[in-house]
């Protein structure tokens, strides 16, 4: 098997495409399986060959890997810890995830996942939302266990990684969370998943009780509502329960006394706490990691689909901000005044608007009501103060000259020309492929082409290289696999 091959079927099990489907789609590309000389036993074979180089050293060898990166890639920062020789806890982040939690850091969420190696170990990603109100990811843990230990461990090392704490932090109702986000984050508000909660109401009220539109409805409003005021919930809550005989019912009672930390009206006062409600944005990166992902990952493994996922996702970033600065808008006055608007306080000296819905404090930006009570002040330009940083579509690259240095393996100028090579191939066969004369003067100059460096290079170099460092080179391990195992992973 040549290298081209073996290096074709590991990266296609970055995007989840095993070795079965992995030979398939080589034989759909060359044009036939006549054309693919290994079977599929031998595509099999690489990955328990690749399994076998790395063994045990495989929590020394994704330890390298991560101190190398923070050595060579600027603002790089990783963090690890063992329990008794064994890995127990990661963190890293790079310097643009440092970015997005510098300028959106003030709403963050995370929820952990299983099925992403072979040792269990629990993936935690840190979400938050950007400036197209997109998911961004902002730091990475990887712990053997949901341990109050190993969180505390993680919130540690994301607070020293980004050396402020966020303004609200929200997650589902696991204790171990719960406890370590108030003892760590000491200024930051906790709050609990309003879906993981709805979710659990089915399972604490009878099944006449849930097929019941009117309690559903009612009870969904009331809980949901982002402008109602703490005291109004309490008095509707108490009514509610005692109209469908809830009064007694433990669950109910548990989630009346913890009402502050799930409740829309508790954090009203807090800024941008409409932003997020729930954990489905960690959940929606845990489920992108996961599409990309398998349970049989070794570490190394793990860390090239996790750099397939970042890739992906930094894609479709600049894809935004590319049309977000190309975009042009028809603004548009409303014809009839709101007759909310009444609501609106306006200080025109002062230029300072406030609003009772409070939408600005809750989602950053002017309401409608604001903009109703502004035009017929005869306000011509938006307060700057109401512009918030967050929001601009430049908020990132006017503030950041980020090094585009790509996780990848060897030499960043040899991949470099590789994928050029690959695309000048491609070109030029799609120039002569319609055309059998030149086409066939084509295949002629690629033959002595590839005799001459068969001849000249490929004797010296890779046909030399052993199996081991074949496998380093696929993996993208630019150091040398270790002698000496100090850290080991867990037993499974």
């Amino acid at each position: 098997m040549s290298y081209s091959e073996k290096e074709f079927i590991v990266r296609a099990s970055t995007s989840k495409i095993g070795p079965t489907m992995a030979h398939k789609l080589r034989a759909s590309l060359r044009g036939g399986y006549e054309f693919v000389k290994p079977k599929v036993v031998d595509y099999k074979n690489l990955r328990r060959d690749i399994n076998r180089v790395i063994g045990y050293k495989d929590a020394q060898m994704i330890v390298n890997t991560m101190n190398d990166r923070r050595a060579h890639y600027p603002n790089y920062s990783f963090e690890f810890n063992c329990q008794d020789d064994v890995l127990d806890c990661m963190f890293w982040a790079d310097e643009m995830e440092k970015a997005y939690y510098a300028e959106f850091g003030d709403v963050i969420s995370f929820d952990a996942t299983f099925r992403t190696n072979k040792y269990r170990m629990v993936f935690v990603p840190f979400t938050a939302i950007d400036h197209h109100k997109k998911s961004v990811t902002v730091g990475y843990g990887l712990l053997r266990n949901e341990s109050i230990e190993s969180y505390s461990w993680l919130l540690k090392a994301f607070l020293t990684t980004h050396g402020k704490e966020p303004t609200l932090v929200l997650t589902d109702q696991n204790d171990a969370t719960k406890q370590v986000v108030e003892n760590v984050f000491r200024n930051s508000k906790h709050r609990l998943c309003m879906w993981h909660i709805m979710k659990k109401l089915k399972k604490k009220i009878s099944d006449d009780l849930f097929t019941n539109t009117d309690f559903r409805k009612r009870f969904s409003k009331l809980v949901w509502d982002i402008n109602i005021k703490p005291d109004v919930f309490e008095v509707k809550w108490g009514l509610l329960m005692k109209e469908f005989n809830l009064e007694d019912t433990r669950w109910f009672k548990y989630m009346f006394t913890i009402r502050d930390s799930w409740i829309p009206g508790y954090f009203s006062d807090i800024p941008m706490c409409g932003l997020m409600k729930t954990t489905s944005r960690s959940e929606s990166m845990n489920s992108l990691f996961n599409t990309y992902s398998e349970s049989g990952n070794l570490l190394l493994n793990f860390m090239m689909n996790y750099d397939t996922v970042i890739q992906k996702q930094r894609n479709t970033q600049r894809e935004l901000d590319r049309a977000s600065k190309k975009a042009s808008y028809k603004m548009q006055t409303p014809r009839e005044i709101e007759l909310q608007a009444s609501k609106v306080e306006i200080k025109a000296e002062e230029k300072e608007i406030n609003c009772s819905c409070k939408h600005f404090k809750r989602m950053g930006g002017l309401c409608r009501h604001d903009f109703t009570i502004m035009m017929r002040c005869g306000v011509k330009e938006i307060p700057e103060r109401y512009i918030l940083k967050r929001w601009r579509k430049d908020v990132i690259s006017r503030n950041y000259r980020f090094s585009f240095v790509q996780s990848d393996s060897g030499d960043c100028e040899n991949v470099k020309l590789v994928n050029d090579s690959y695309y000048s191939f491609e070109s030029c066969l799609d120039n002569v492929r319609d055309d059998k004369k030149r086409l066939v003067l084509f295949a002629e100059k690629q033959q002595m082409l590839l005799k001459e460096f068969e001849s000249d290079y490929i004797s010296p170099g890779l046909k030399c290289k052993t199996d081991v460092e074949v496998v380093c080179k696929i993996l993208g391990v630019t150091i040398p696999i270790p002698e000496e195992i100090n850290i080991h992973v867990l037993e499974v």
